[in-house]
Order: structure tokens, then C-alpha cells, then sequence
């Protein structure tokens, strides 16, 4: 009986720790498809390393980033004392908790982020960028590669290079990224994807 019990419990623990099962892609052959599908798609995660470097400032870290619909929670942790710092809400309204739990909104979160650390992150363009489409400031300069996905933009004072994709979720989606401002440089490498049915 207590081998049952035992059993049991361990069913039960690994069926709480089991996650939702990932969708594959729909086909994307012309790049306004993939604009269309991407910028629409309901819910999706990303999770990888970030390394951010503003003049003295910056950290190497990680960064997982959940998006449904226009809401967005996003986790960012480093060394340098910063511990994990969590961002999240919408493009109207996003709230940011530091490394000991304290909740405050954010009216200019790429200004209020570097005052606060001396680093910044595009907030709301970079769930754009990460798919691999431009956000929704003004754009100056796009170019595509030869599989006519994004190679490169120019978005308000963010110039973001993609050097490279990588098959998820049965299609190419972005796997190294780097955006620069005059103050800022980020680099993204993306390790996993995960797309998901509402």
C-alpha cells in the first residue's frame, strides 16, 4: 500500500509539471504573410540570453518573454546586483518589479530603465523584433535577405540586425539578434520558441 501511495504522488507531481503542448507554424511564403501571421498569432514564448551594454553599464544574462495577445510578461536577470527584474502589462500600461518585489509603473520605460540601471531595453518594439517584423514606431530603412525574411530596420533611434534563424515550430524564426540606439546596445540569442492554440 505504501508503494501505491508512493506511486501515486509521483503520478500526480508529474502531472502537474507537464506544459501545454507548442503548435506548429502556418506556411509564410511571401513576407507580408509573414507580417500578417506573426504580428496576429494569439500567444507565444521565447526564452534565451540577453547581453545589454550602455557606455560602463551592462550585464549578460537570461530573458524569457510570454506574450498574449497585447499582454506581455517578460523576466530579465543578470549579475552586477540587478537579481531578475520583471516587466510586464501592454503598450498602454507597463509595470516593472525589482529585485525585491517592488511594483512600479513605468510611463517611459526605455528612459525610466536606464535612469534607474543605466541600461535600457526596447520595451515595446522588442516582442516585434523577436519575431522578426517591425514594431509599430515610425520605420526609416528595412531590408530583407534572400529568403526574404527581415535582415535589417531602422525603428525610431533602433537600428536591429538579425544575423541569423533557425528552424521553430516548423518555420525560420529569429535566432540571433542585435538592436543599437546611440546609448544602447542589445543582443539577443534566442535557445527556444513556443507557439500556442488559444
Amino acid at each position: 500500500m505504501r508503494q501505491l501511495g508512493i506511486a501515486f504522488i509521483l503520478i500526480v507531481l508529474g502531472g502537474c509539471a507537464v506544459t501545454r503542448p507548442g503548435v506548429e507554424l502556418p506556411e509564410m511564403a511571401s513576407w507580408d504573410e509573414r507580417q500578417a501571421v506573426l504580428s496576429q498569432f494569439p500567444e507565444w514564448e521565447f526564452r534565451g540570453r540577453v547581453a545589454v551594454k550602455a557606455g560602463d553599464e551592462g550585464f549578460n544574462g537570461k530573458i524569457s518573454w510570454t506574450q498574449t495577445g497585447e499582454q506581455f510578461y517578460a523576466t530579465v536577470g543578470g549579475p552586477l546586483g540587478i537579481g531578475t527584474v520583471v516587466i510586464e502589462g501592454t503598450d498602454d500600461q507597463i509595470l516593472i518589479t525589482d529585485e525585491d518585489g517592488v511594483k512600479t509603473p513605468l510611463v517611459d520605460p526605455e528612459r525610466e530603465l536606464y535612469l534607474r540601471y543605466g541600461w535600457t531595453i526596447p520595451v515595446a518594439s522588442l516582442r516585434f523584433w523577436a519575431l522578426g517584423i517591425p514594431g509599430n514606431a515610425p520605420i526609416s530603412e528595412i531590408s530583407l535577405n534572400d529568403e526574404g525574411r527581415l535582415a535589417s530596420l531602422t525603428e525610431g533611434s533602433w537600428n536591429v540586425v538579425i544575423t541569423r534563424y533557425k528552424e521553430s515550430a516548423g518555420q525560420q524564426m529569429p535566432r540571433t539578434l542585435t538592436a543599437t540606439n546611440p546609448d544602447t546596445r542589445v543582443r539577443m540569442i534566442i535557445d527556444k520558441w513556443i507557439f500556442f492554440e488559444r
